[in-house]
C-alpha cells in the first residue's frame, strides 16, 4: 500500500484524498488477476450426505494449484454438527497422486478448513472422515472436478 501512495505526487491534493486513492489502487490489484479471491464460479462446491451427518463442502477455487477447502457440517435435519475432528482425504488416480490425508482445522461450531495444494486437473476423490465422538465416526466421498 505503501508503494500506491508514494506514486502520486505531493501536489495532488490532501493527505486523506493521496490515502484514499492509494487504497482504491490497491484494492484494484487485489481483484485483477490470480492474486484476487476467487470468483463463485471459479469455486467447486459437493453435498455430500449419510444417514448420519452431511457436509456441504467448497474447494476455491476449483483449479490446480493451492486452494482452500471449507467444510460445513450438519445433522440429518439441516442443523450445525459439532464434531471433535476432520479429515480430508484427496486422490486422483489417472494422474497417479496417490491417498494424503490432512487434518482439517476446526473455525466455527460447525466449520472446518483445510489448505493444500491440488497438483494436477482432473476427477479427484474426496473423503471426509468425521469424528462426532469418541466412538461415533463417519466416513464420505464423493468425486470432484478440479479445473
Amino acid at each position: 500500500m505503501t508503494m500506491a501512495i508514494s506514486a502520486f505526487p505531493r501536489r495532488a491534493g490532501s493527505t486523506s484524498t493521496r490515502l484514499a486513492l492509494g487504497m482504491l489502487v490497491f484494492l484494484a490489484y487485489l481483484g485483477a488477476g490470480p492474486a484476487g479471491a476467487a470468483s463463485d464460479d471459479e469455486n467447486f462446491f459437493t453435498h455430500l450426505h449419510t444417514d448420519k451427518a452431511m457436509a456441504n463442502v467448497t474447494v476455491s477455487p476449483g483449479r490446480a494449484g493451492p486452494v482452500d477447502i471449507v467444510i460445513q457440517l450438519e445433522t440429518t435435519d439441516e442443523l450445525p454438527l459439532t464434531a471433535k475432528a476432520v479429515s480430508v482425504t484427496l486422490s486422483n488416480a489417472q494422474s497417479g497422486v496417490g491417498v494424503r490425508t490432512v487434518e482439517a482445522t476446526h473455525t466455527s461450531d460447525d466449520q472446518w478448513h483445510v489448505r493444500t495444494s491440488m497438483l494436477v486437473p482432473g476427477r479427484w476423490m474426496l473423503g471426509l472422515g468425521i469424528s462426532i465422538s469418541d466412538t461415533n465416526k463417519v466416513n464420505i466421498e464423493s468425486p470432484i472436478l478440479i479445473r
